[in-house]
């Protein structure tokens, strides 16, 4: 395997290639979250009707540039969020595995959803600032209003603008909401891909390569949605507030319920479902493809007794 260095850098490669493909669907997922923010039944604009639709019509008024703003902050948070994330899961799940359970090679659900959520959280608290401005960038319409409005020039001009008016604990801004988000998410992310990946490999006699990797990855992509959509849909909005609409993710969640109903808290599910599906399947098949390049390198260039320790 690779060392924890080599991981995360595999990890942030794909995690890039993977949002390039998919970071149109994040700007629709989170327009349709703030959209109808805190309005009750009756009264909510129904601008953003669906995935397609949104994309089609932001780049009708907006262009390519439009469903794209943001792209430069979303870079950033995935080399960190998803280098953390791949490449601290293994080696606390094979050190947890030799202390609990004697052996590294032994796959324990509880140990695996541990090492991913923890793992995930490193990451969110890393990359939060940048997931904050890319928020804010995404959420900004000229031509259709939903939320709070930023005006950025660009990731570098907000994140300036946020340190100077609100100072460095306005960066980290809703990062409570964004570690537990990116938790759930985590929890289930890896070890669903891997508990698919063992059963498609053992039931269906499926070998190594592309399918088995798209299709695990599909299952995990699916699972990870439902279960982190509604903690996703409250960050998105403690992010994007200007001054203190809600006091804490809690305080969030229950005005959102109040005002908007239950069902409000999967606004832009199908939006994200559009983009993790194929986020999750990209990300989790080219690390495959970057771990086993890394490999490659680290054997040429490193040390053995490095390796040997990874």
């Amino acid at each position: 395997m690779s060392t924890t260095t080599g991981a995360f850098i595999a990890g942030g490669i794909a995690a890039c290639g993977a949002v390039t493909a998919t970071h149109p669907f994040e700007t629709v997922k989170i327009r349709m979250q703030l959209q109808g923010e805190l309005q009750s039944k009756g009264h909510q604009p129904h601008h953003y009707r669906g995935p397609f639709q949104a994309v089609t019509m932001i780049v009708r008024n907006e262009g390519l540039r439009g469903i794209y703003r943001g792209i430069g902050c979303a870079y950033a948070y995935q080399i960190l969020l998803n280098g953390c994330r791949l490449g601290f899961y293994e080696p606390m799940r094979q050190t947890l595995a030799s202390v609990i359970l004697k052996d590294s090679t032994k796959q324990n659900l509880g140990i695996n959803m541990f090492c991913g959520a923890t793992s995930g959280i490193i990451g969110a608290a890393a990359g939060s600032p940048f997931f904050l401005v890319k928020t804010r960038l995404q959420s900004y319409s000229k031509h259709i209003a939903v939320g709070t409005q930023h005006k950025y020039k660009n990731a570098l001009d907000g994140l300036r603008q946020i340190s100077s008016t609100e100072g460095v604990r306005g960066l980290y801004r809703g990062i409570t909401a964004a570690m537990i988000r990116t938790g759930f998410g985590s929890s289930v992310q890896l070890p669903t891909y891997f508990f698919a990946k063992r059963r498609l490999q053992r039931h269906l006699g499926m070998e190594e390569g592309a399918p088995l990797h798209l299709t695990s990855s599909a299952v995990s992509g699916f699972v990870v949605c439902c279960v982190m959509h509604p903690p996703d849909t409250v960050m998105s909005r403690m992010y994007n507030q200007n001054g203190n609409l809600y006091t804490n993710m809690f305080d969030c969640l229950a005005k959102t319920i109040k005002t908007e109903g239950l069902f409000a808290i999967y606004k832009g599910f199908l939006p994200h479902l559009a983009r993790i599906l194929p986020h999750t399947i990209l990300t989790l098949s080219l690390a495959e493809q970057t771990n086993k390049l890394v490999r490659k390198l680290e054997n040429k260039f490193l040390p053995e007794s490095v390796l040997e320790k990874a």
